[in-house]
């Protein structure tokens, strides 16, 4: 029996849990991660499985928008530090179109589950305080703070708290925080309580003495306490919890003992569920780690984002980690077994967890294989063959999973000019190539084409790989691709018959007649050098280097300032979401999250630029060198650093940062630690920047009394050693216009 319909029935069989009223709960203290969607679908496809064996069933969901806020995203702290402490309910968002914090995260929250199928109806704690409906469990649990107490002590073994303490906080009169209260005494109507400067280490209260009444929404129930007394106000009998909850003498545990011995109410069905752990790790949205709740409804289907959850079942730690290159492929292929296994009228758990799974109208999916498809979006012309097979909708997340996901071993791209693999082909594939050529015009059926070419290539000596690579060498640049022929039907004919011929006619070793960009390679591992780990992880990996020597800096040029000027007129009508397609922005992005970087918290430097003139916040002003280099940086969307050459200790190089490893940045007053997968510029004596020029250190900042530069421009993913070239060069040309001095060293790196 699929597990849903098992707990289904022990529910069902328990004869204690009519009626059947199902709940889940989100405090919205930031964007929510993947895993916050476990619960939510997990209390869902119950509810299904419930309605399915013929039972009445509700199904709510609490936003704990009263909870107080306790953490800040790491891209608004030093902005909200002062709201810290508040209701989340009363905390500004930093978007302008929400009122709240809890306004902004829950609808971030709500609209992913709702994608995924979340059929439950929504209720907010402020709300149901402000309404009155708390009043009676409050009065219930000031008046049994003593037995509260106990319990904590009992179920956990925690100490008692100290004597006259009481369940409950106010929100200050006079500053309006939460969890900076500590009520002192209760008279039965109402409460003394004090806002307390020292009372939790994340916010600071006002020390204002107040005396109020606890009813109406004027403060909140201690959480453990507020669950037991959700259950009771709303009529909860079904309630779920992870498994760091419902560990015995948990959180999970008091609440139920208080449900039942404080509030004389049955506690619900006892649920509990393993977590989704994305890339290994258990989440956190306060803190912005972790895929997000939206990422995954962009990157997925909805009812595949919901089978991601419902296949595994409650007792079943599973994992996920897009950036693995076969787990998205892998999650589509078995969507699609399930689908067969329901379809072909099968009755076994494969098949109920696709037909559980659905998002709107139950239908069978493509039967094309997603790997295949993901070839396809990258040839062109194949639009007409998508659309013939029905697959326009899953496309548009193949194109995402290429764009942001796949490892570059998938990815290919049909070359304007004759890619260098082609200049290295052997006489028969020469020949075999000659031979397809003259195929072309007349092929239209793949299939037969495809096996057109296999045969030629065995009648002249090739094996299967030999005959294929040939082609994928002079379209591509690859040894390995997509089914040849689709390749070559894809493109047009007389474009394929030329190419073949232009390669044909190169010998070993010779140059095709428009030569690659003319680059400074070198290998100074003295000087710099890419570690062996760094080079194997990440093969795409191009770094340029440069040093200027003899600059002068100064704070300000105003025929720079006028430059800038025309930079930020160039740059008008760009929003975030054009931000997002740029393939060099996609690029770090993808980079950031395999090192375990949250590009939410620290966007990648072009990004960070260009994103600033689109929230209209304007250019930064530091000096000549900075504010020259960075024009370039958001012209070719590009990172780039300058470091004072004097203060850095040779040999220089990009690596994994060490375990305990610490920088201290600039405008920081505290060390940071790097995590073991950021990528680091390094000397003799640590690290000099973290994450690919996102921020540097202060004992390498240029400054005004700087006389030589030591410049490195960072490529990865789609962006080529070309183009790290060119913006070095400019990087430098308009380093030295505003800042003069001599070009010692140019040259790129590359894995």
């Amino acid at each position: 029996m699929f597990w849903a319909d098992k707990v289904a029935q022990d529910i069902i069989t328990s004869g204690r849990s009519k009626p059947y009223w199902v709940d889940d709960m989100k405090t919205p203290s930031g964007f929510a991660h993947v895993g916050s969607l476990m619960g939510p679908i997990i209390h869902s496809m119950i509810f299904r499985a419930l309605q399915d064996a013929g039972k009445e069933a509700t199904y709510t969901f609490v936003i704990n928008d009263f909870d107080p806020a306790d953490d800040l995203l790491p891209e608004i702290k030093g902005t909200h530090e002062k709201y810290l402490g508040m209701p989340l309910k009363l905390a500004p968002s930093p978007e302008q179109k929400f009122e709240s914090m809890a306004d902004l995260f829950s609808n971030d929250f709500i609209n992913a589950i709702r994608n995924l199928g979340v059929e439950a109806t929504i209720l907010s704690s402020w709300e149901l305080y402000h309404e009155g409906k708390f009043d009676g469990v409050i009065r219930e649990a000031l008046d049994n703070a003593e037995t509260i107490q106990d319990i904590y002590h009992k179920v956990s073994g925690s100490k008692k708290k100290e004597a006259g303490w009481l369940p409950f906080q106010v929100i200050c009169e006079n500053c309006r925080k939460l969890g900076t209260t500590k009520v002192f005494a209760w008279d039965g109507e109402k409460v003394s309580y004090t806002c307390e400067p020292h009372l939790v280490k994340w916010a600071q209260g006002c020390g204002y003495k107040g005396k109020v009444s606890p009813f109406g929404g004027t403060g909140k129930l201690p959480w453990k306490v507020d669950w037991g007394a959700h259950w009771k106000v709303i009529g909860i009998t079904i309630e779920g919890a992870g498994k760091d909850h419902a560990s015995a003498g948990g959180s999970y545990d008091i609440a139920m003992t208080i449900c039942k011995e404080v509030f004389h109410y049955d506690p619900p069905f006892k649920l509990p569920y393993e977590f989704i752990l994305i890339g290994g790790k258990k989440m956190s949205s306060s803190k912005g780690l972790g895929l997000k709740a939206h990422d995954l409804v962009k990157i997925l289907p909805p009812s595949i984002g919901r089978f991601l959850f419902a296949r595994s079942g409650i007792k079943s730690q599973s994992n996920f980690d897009p950036m693995d290159k076969n787990a998205i492929p892998s999650l589509f292929d078995d969507y699609q077994k399930a689908a067969d296994a329901y379809f072909d009228n099968g009755e076994n758990d494969l098949a109920r967890a696709f037909e559980l799974s659905q998002v709107g109208e139950l239908k069978k999916p493509p039967a094309i294989r997603f790997s295949v498809l993901t070839q396809w979006i990258q040839m062109p012309d194949m639009q007409e063959q998508i659309k013939k097979e029905g697959l326009e909708e899953w496309a548009k997340y193949a194109k995402l999973w290429i764009e942001e996901y796949a490892p570059e071993s998938v990815k290919f791209l049909v070359q304007k000019e004759l890619p260098e693999a082609a200049k290295n082909l052997s006489e028969k594939q020469k020949e075999l190539l000659q031979k397809t050529a003259s195929e072309v015009d007349a092929s239209e059926d793949a299939e037969a084409l495809q096996t057109r070419i296999y045969t030629i290539g065995k009648e002249i000596g090739l094996n299967g790989k030999e005959t294929f690579a040939a082609i994928y060498k002079v379209l591509i640049g690859k040894d390995h691709g997509p089914k040849a022929a689709w390749l070559i039907l894809s493109l047009e004919k007389k474009f394929v018959k030329e190419r073949f011929e232009e390669a044909i006619k190169v010998t070993d070793g010779s140059k095709s007649e428009k030569p690659e960009a003319n680059k400074t390679k070198f290998n100074k591992p003295e000087f710099f050098s890419i570690a062996s780990e760094v080079a194997k992880h990440y093969p795409s990996i191009s770094i340029g280097i440069a040093v200027i020597k003899d600059v002068t800096i100064t704070k300000a040029n105003p025929d720079l300032e006028k430059e800038k000027l025309k930079v930020l007129d160039s740059l008008t009508g760009l929003t975030t979401e054009k931000l997002g397609e740029f393939s060099e922005i996609i690029s770090y992005r993808k980079l950031y999250r395999t090192m375990g970087i949250d590009w939410h918290s620290r966007r990648p430097s072009p990004e960070a630029l260009l994103r600033r003139i689109v929230l209209n916040k304007g250019l930064y002003t530091i000096n000549t060198c900075v504010d020259a280099y960075n024009l370039i940086v958001m012209k070719n969307r590009i990172s780039v650093g300058a470091f004072d050459l004097d203060a850095i200790d040779f040999p220089t190089e990009l690596r994994f940062a060490k375990e305990g490893e610490e920088i201290l940045l600039l405008g920081d007053s505290e060390q940071t630690t790097y995590k073991k997968t950021e990528l680091a510029y390094c000397d003799k004596h640590g690290g000099y920047n973290i994450d690919f020029n996102f921020r540097d250190a202060q004992r390498t900042a240029v400054k005004e009394s700087t006389t030589n530069l030591y410049l490195n421009v960072d490529g990865i993913y789609d962006i080529t050693p070309q183009q790290v070239e060119k913006t070095l060069q400019e990087s430098c040309d308009m380093i030295m216009k505003y800042c003069g001095g001599k070009l010692e060293f140019f040259g790129i790196a590359t894995a």
